[in-house]
């Protein structure tokens, strides 16, 4: 290029004096700044504000990750000068190459869901095809492979361009865990949806390092919110509940209220019927109560007791928790309490002066089992070698061998050591050798002491 067409390129250019992005969308996970025909000034800055990265990229090459901050674009600077002298460029002449802003911050609430039923084997009804659905959350954390796994050149990059990919990803693994809970722990489809609440940590962190690897993303969030079942299904599963409920009448009889009262209100005529028929039912007892009272008392005779008068309904509580809002009694409130510790139960009833914990209300409270305590912990593995060869032993494997030679030569070895160990010097295994029963006295050799007269 000549002199007079380096003077008129120049002459068109603007430098860029402040580079930086200013987003209000909650869906834009990448931009790319635009600097077409300008030239980056010597001393200009580039900022990065808060939940933002930023990378310069030309010819395929990508600069460092510059995060959170305000940099000098000079060669004073470098991080920037390192890769601008890679790229043979030169501050104050146009830049050839690309400026992309991304988003670090949390993308939540995206929403997942089957596209079509996949089977789940259930230990009583066999093979059932189900659905499910619910949210996801994840952030890019490694900025530079997103773009080049994922952006390409595009100069926009919205959530809903990635989110396919992710769904199935997500998808799939969703299926295989319901596959391995199955076939691991014999669950049938009822219990499905709250044992994924209780995996869901498990669940992320098994998932998070395959979409870092291959899109530099972390998931951070994954929710069941719902299964969906088929109809037949439902409808077994709410007669079985149905037949549970007929050993308590209380319940039984709440539960068929409530299954009538949508069909009345579709029925105004039907709901007048059922009133008036159940009206006349009371009053019937009522009428032939008082009939065989007056027949008792005229013929004189003792006459046999009648049954006793039916037990007073349980209370009922408006609840809400992890599995939605219902009405339910102290009891059913308690068993979701046990089955789900670490979620937020609240109940409210009439009289109540807001929404409570089920904590807070007497009559649930001690209706819950207490809690298991936490498992033992489980013991180290050391790598051994001693007197009858080496082995893979636990902490009291190794201390089951030096009790058994206790002048033999008995070392230990695991991971973080900085060599080969005496077993009685390792902390865990010295207290395995102090634990146990006290020796007997005068030795254990004799026999036991006459009891007392």
């Amino acid at each position: 290029m000549g002199f007079w067409d380096t003077l008129k390129t120049h002459a068109k250019a603007q430098f860029l004096d402040v580079i930086e992005w200013l987003d209000d969308s909650n869906d834009t996970l990448v931009y790319r700044y635009p600097i077409f025909n300008q030239a980056i000034q010597d001393g200009g800055k580039l900022v990065v504000r808060p939940g933002q990265a930023a990378v310069f990229v030309s010819e395929g090459q990508l600069s460092e990750v510059f995060g959170p901050g305000t940099y000098e674009l000079s060669t004073r600077t470098k991080s920037i000068s390192s890769f601008f002298e890679s790229i043979k460029y030169s501050l104050n002449y146009p830049y050839k190459g690309d400026i992309y802003y991304v988003s670090t911050n949390r993308f939540s609430d995206q929403k997942w869901g089957t596209p079509a039923p996949f089977l789940f084997q259930d230990p009583q009804y066999g093979g059932i095809e189900i659905r499910a659905f619910g949210i996801f959350e994840y952030r890019i954390s490694d900025p530079a492979k997103f773009i080049s796994e994922v952006v390409g050149t595009d100069g926009l990059f919205t959530t809903s361009e990635i989110n396919g990919q992710f769904k199935r990803m997500l998808v799939d693994a969703f299926r295989a865990a319901c596959k391995r809970l199955a076939r691991e722990k014999n669950l049938n489809v009822n219990q499905l949806d709250g044992e994924f609440f209780e995996i869901k940590d498990d669940f992320i962190g098994a998932m998070s390092p395959k979409f870092e690897e291959r899109y530099g993303v972390s998931v951070t969030d994954f929710t069941v919110e719902g299964l969906n079942l088929p109809d037949d299904l439902r409808a077994i599963l709410n007669k079985r509940r149905e037949m549970d409920m007929l050993g308590d009448m209380n319940r039984y009889m709440q539960y068929q209220t409530a299954n009538a009262i949508p069909e009345a209100a579709k029925n105004p005529g039907m709901g007048g019927a059922m009133m008036g028929a159940g009206v006349g039912f009371g009053v019937g007892n009522q009428m032939g109560g008082m009939m065989a009272n007056a027949m008792g008392g005229v013929g004189g005779g003792a006459q046999p007791p009648g049954p006793p008068p039916p037990p007073p309904a349980a209370a009922t509580f408006h609840y809400n928790g992890p599995g939605g809002q219902g009405q339910l009694s102290a009891q059913q409130v308690a068993e979701k309490v046990a089955a789900n510790r670490a979620g937020n139960h609240s109940v409210w009833r009439q009289g109540f002066s807001g929404w409570m914990s089920w904590s807070q209300v007497p009559e649930i409270a001690n209706l819950v089992p207490p809690d298991m305590p936490p498992p033992p912990a489980a013991e180290s593995t050391f790598h051994y070698n001693g007197p009858d060869g080496q082995a893979e032993l636990t902490t009291s494997g190794v201390a089951a061998k030096v009790k058994a030679a206790p002048s033999g030569r008995h070392l230990v070895w695991k991971q973080g050591f900085d060599g080969w160990k005496d077993a009685k010097e390792v902390p865990e295994i010295a207290a395995a050798l102090s634990s146990g029963p006290p020796p007997l006295p005068g030795g254990g050799g004799g026999p036991p002491p006459p009891p007392p007269m």
